[in-house]
């Protein structure tokens, strides 16, 4: 079984209220790591961190960060970013093997220079940024939220060392490994999995990244507000499908962060799946 690390800060919010409760069969497995205060404690509690703020700097500019910080909304954003920085970090280190992190603020449309669509800091960014100051240089990106991932787009475009596939509403291919598929409304879940199999499973395998980072969004569901005609089911086959390619090229360094998505029994459908493949419990 792999070592899975479950990163879950109490964030208001309909979707998540079911959560941790509806992770019952699972947190209480030898091989995960649950990290869900929000503060240290002292007493060895596991505890999701806040982003760093010299960090943001380094991915975002000093006038982005200022702007969300007036939102009112800046710690909440600091932890939604600060558990896929966590995250990557306690599988550098060996205390993991691969992640689920929960989000409220973030993760894909936030760029250098703008955030948008509730994501106020991209943590994949920043998750990258201190991973190359400790030597780790290549890494793919695959996005499966419904919606592109202009942030992500704007802050690696011309990055050769970060493989960028991202699943929305659009077909691009240039030079610097950003590859955009087009998945059309009404797709079934086998026509979805296809073009993973196509555009991203191949890729990865070539680009041989050294970790991989799913972002995840379920708002592609039926009757979600970016809805291309996905089942809930079709999260779990993404996950196995997704879990093959990192078990293959690095170890099993995958990071799973929620994205989009909206609906409280998708959210409970969905994630306990997504984990489970993670750990490899085989419940599901």
């Amino acid at each position: 079984m792999k070592r899975t690390g479950i990163f879950f800060a109490y964030f208001l919010g309909e979707r998540l209220r079911d959560f941790p409760q509806a992770l019952e069969g699972i947190l209480d497995k030898e091989n995960i790591s649950y990290y869900d205060a929000v503060y240290d404690s002292g007493d060895g509690l596991c505890y999701v961190a806040p982003a760093p703020e010299e960090l943001l700097l380094k991915v975002h500019s000093p006038a982005m960060v200022q702007r969300v910080r007036l939102t009112g909304d800046y710690e909440s954003a600091l932890y939604s970013a600060g558990g896929t920085v966590q995250a990557a970090d306690k599988i550098y280190h060996g205390k993991i093997d691969s992640a689920f992190v929960f989000t409220s603020f973030g993760d894909h449309h936030a760029g250098r220079n703008f955030y948008g669509g509730m994501c106020y800091f991209n943590g994949v960014a920043l998750a990258i940024a201190a991973l190359r100051e400790k030597g780790v240089g290549r890494f793919a990106i695959v996005d499966t939220d419904s919606h592109h991932g202009d942030g992500t787009r704007d802050i690696f475009a011309a990055d050769d060392d970060v493989l960028h596939v991202c699943l929305c509403s659009q077909d691009y291919l240039d030079e610097h490994n950003n590859v955009d598929v087009m998945i059309p409304y009404n797709t079934s879940d086998e026509e979805y999995l296809a073009r993973m199999r196509q555009e991203f499973v191949p890729r990865a395998i070539a680009f041989k990244p050294e970790y991989i980072f799913w972002e995840f969004g379920y708002d592609a569901t039926q009757g979600e507000y970016g809805d291309k005609g996905l089942t809930g089911d079709c999260h779990l086959e993404l996950a196995r499908l997704i879990k093959g390619v990192a078990d293959e090229v690095c170890h099993g360094r995958l990071v799973a962060i929620l994205c989009g998505g909206s609906g409280r029994a998708l959210a409970t459908y969905t994630i306990p799946r997504i984990i489970d493949c993670l750990a490899e419990l085989g419940r599901f």
